[in-house]
């Protein structure tokens, strides 16, 4: 999918050793999920050079809940990925994100990583 590290992702500025929930990603190859999202797909729609990497345009469904019983929800995303290790949400307010190595996270993040 993206060429992005599996992993946990903070926004930059946060630490990888206590995030608050709104500020964690998790991408798993699918898709990138938030702390209240999971099994997150993501659909290539559009893909172009920018810069050093790739703009994607692209469709995600995901189960609109950390955990139980929820709908999918699906929604338009424009990611800006310059390298294996960072990448910015433009469509939800140019939030940009960093990978985190495992070591670096709480022990509650350390499994999902």
């Amino acid at each position: 999918m993206y060429k992005l590290k599996p992993g946990i992702f903070v926004a930059k500025g946060v630490s990888c050793g206590n995030p608050p929930n709104a500020a964690i990603r998790r991408y798993d190859g699918k898709g990138i999920s938030s702390a209240h999202s999971r099994a997150c797909i993501a659909r290539i729609l559009s893909k172009r050079r920018s810069g050093y990497g790739s703009l994607y345009r692209v469709r995600q469904s995901c189960i609109d809940a950390g955990a139980g019983p929820a709908k999918r929800v699906v929604e338009r995303q424009t990611i800006d990925i310059p390298d294996a290790l960072n990448f910015t949400i433009r469509s939800q307010g140019n939030t940009a994100y960093r990978y985190c190595p495992i070591r670096e996270l709480p022990a509650g993040l350390r499994a999902a990583g």
